[in-house]
C-alpha cells in the first residue's frame, strides 16, 4: 500500500479521535462526597437487616473480613490508578459487585470511580479473599474431620459413611478471545466448570474452578487434584468399616455424570431396576441433594453468577472462587436466611451421563453392599418404599 495513503489515514484517525477533556471526570471527582461508600454505607451500618440485604453478610462478619484483608494488603491503603482506597471501601465495592451482579459501569456511577479502576480493583480483592480465607474456609480434612462429616450425613440424610456430595455446574462467561469451542458446552453457551464437594451443612469442602465448558463432570473430576490424592490414598479417608454387620467404605455421592469408584458412588442405571436398587438410588439422591442445595444458596446470595461474566477467563475464575469462599465464610457466621433458599436460575447442570463402563469390581461390590444395607432391617427407613 502507498505509504502516503497510510500516513493520511493515520492522520485522519488521530484527528477524529476524541480528545480527553478531563484527567478525572467530574462524576468521579465527587467520590469522597457522593460515592456510595461515603454516604449509603454509613447509613446501612445503623441497620443490620438492611446491611445484610445490601452486602449479603452481617456487620460483624463484614468487619471481621475487613480486618483480615487489611492484614493481607499489609498497609492502610491500596493505590490503584492513582487513587488511594481503604480496605473497607474495596470490600464494600467487591461485595456489592458479587452480591448484586451489577456491572463495572454501574459501580462507576454509584461508587464514583472509573470503569477501568473498578475492573482492576475487583479482581485484586477477589484474589485477596481467596488467599486470606483459603486455609480457614477450605482446610484439608483430617481423618477425624471425615468421620464427623460422615456422622452428620448419617444423621441428616440416613446415608452412612458419606464424606461429601459432589456435582459440577456451568458458570456462564462471554466467549474468551481465541478460545474457539473449548468453552462452548453442549447446552450451547460458553462456560467454565465449577466442580464442588459439599457437606451436609451445605458448606463446600473442596472446589475446582476453571475447566473448559465442553468437559464433562467425570472428566473434570479425573483431572483435579482431589482425584489424584484419592488414587494415591493420601487424603486420610478412614478405611471401610462395619455398619450393622455390613462392611461399607467411606464414599462421595454423585449422579450419573460420574464414574463408579471405590470412593464415589453413583446411581444404578435406570433400566430394569429391582426394588433394592431403587431404594439405593433414592437414598443416594437424598444425600446428593446437599450439593444442589449448596449451589442454590451460593447463586441466590452471590448473583454475579446469574449472568454471563464479561471478564477475562482468569478473572472469572477468581470471581467464582471468591463467591465460594464467601459462601463458607458467611454460612458459618450468619447461618442461612429464607431468601437464600429461594430457587432462582443461576448455575447450569453439567448433566451428561457417564456410561457405567467396566469399573473396578470392588466398586460394584461396595455399591451392592450399600444397596443390601438400605434394604435390611438395620438400614431401611420407614418412608423409603413410598418414595421410590
Amino acid at each position: 500500500m502507498d505509504p502516503c495513503v497510510v500516513y493520511l489515514a493515520y492522520k485522519y484517525i488521530i484527528k477524529k479521535r476524541r480528545k480527553r477533556r478531563w484527567s478525572v471526570h467530574p462524576i468521579d471527582s465527587a467520590r469522597n462526597l457522593r460515592g456510595t461508600y461515603f454516604t449509603l454505607h454509613k447509613e446501612l451500618r445503623r441497620d443490620n437487616d438492611k446491611f445484610f440485604n445490601y452486602y449479603r453478610m452481617s456487620i460483624a462478619s463484614f468487619d471481621e473480613l475487613c480486618e483480615k484483608l487489611k492484614n493481607t494488603f499489609n498497609k492502610d491503603r491500596e493505590l490503584i490508578q492513582g487513587f488511594a482506597f481503604e480496605a473497607e471501601e474495596m470490600l464494600s465495592m467487591t461485595l456489592r459487585y458479587l452480591g448484586s451482579g451489577c456491572t463495572y459501569t454501574e459501580l462507576h456511577y454509584s461508587y464514583r470511580l472509573g470503569v477501568t479502576t473498578a475492573s482492576l480493583l475487583i479482581p485484586r480483592v477477589c484474589v485477596a479473599l481467596w488467599r486470606t480465607l483459603q486455609e480457614e474456609c477450605f482446610p484439608v480434612p483430617t481423618e477425624q474431620r471425615w468421620r464427623q462429616i460422615a456422622q452428620d450425613f448419617a444423621e441428616r440424610t440416613n446415608f452412612p459413611n458419606c464424606i461429601g456430595s459432589i456435582d459440577g455446574k456451568h458458570c456462564r462467561i462471554i466467549a474468551p478471545a481465541h478460545s474457539g469451542s473449548l468453552n462452548y458446552n453442549y447446552k450451547n453457551f460458553f462456560s467454565i466448570v465449577l466442580l464442588a464437594i459439599a457437606d451436609s451443612n451445605c458448606c463446600f469442602i473442596y472446589i475446582d474452578v476453571g475447566s473448559y465448558g465442553k468437559e464433562s463432570d467425570s472428566m473434570v473430576f479425573r483431572q483435579c487434584s482431589l482425584f489424584r490424592k484419592l488414587e494415591e490414598d493420601t487424603l486420610h479417608i478412614p478405611k471401610p468399616e462395619k455398619v450393622a454387620e455390613t462392611t461399607l467404605p467411606y464414599v462421595l455421592v454423585g449422579d450419573e455424570a460420574f464414574g463408579l469408584t471405590n470412593n464415589l458412588m453413583r446411581p444404578y442405571p435406570a433400566k430394569n431396576l429391582t426394588e433394592k436398587r431403587r431404594n439405593f438410588n433414592y437414598r443416594l439422591s437424598r444425600a446428593r441433594g446437599k450439593v444442589e442445595c449448596s449451589f442454590g444458596i451460593l447463586t441466590n446470595k452471590w448473583r454475579i453468577l446469574h449472568r454471563p461474566m464479561n471478564v477475562m477467563e482468569e478473572v472469572a475464575v477468581s470471581i467464582i472462587k471468591a463467591c465460594c469462599i464467601l459462601h463458607n465464610f458467611v454460612r458459618v457466621r450468619d447461618g442461612i436466611r429464607f431468601e437464600d433458599t429461594l430457587t432462582i436460575t443461576g448455575l447450569h447442570d453439567n448433566d451428561r451421563a457417564e456410561p457405567e463402563g467396566r469399573g473396578r469390581k470392588s466398586a460394584y461390590k461396595y455399591r451392592d453392599a450399600f444397596a443390601d444395607y438400605f434394604s435390611s432391617p438395620a438400614g431401611a427407613v420407614p418412608w423409603q418404599n413410598t418414595n421410590i
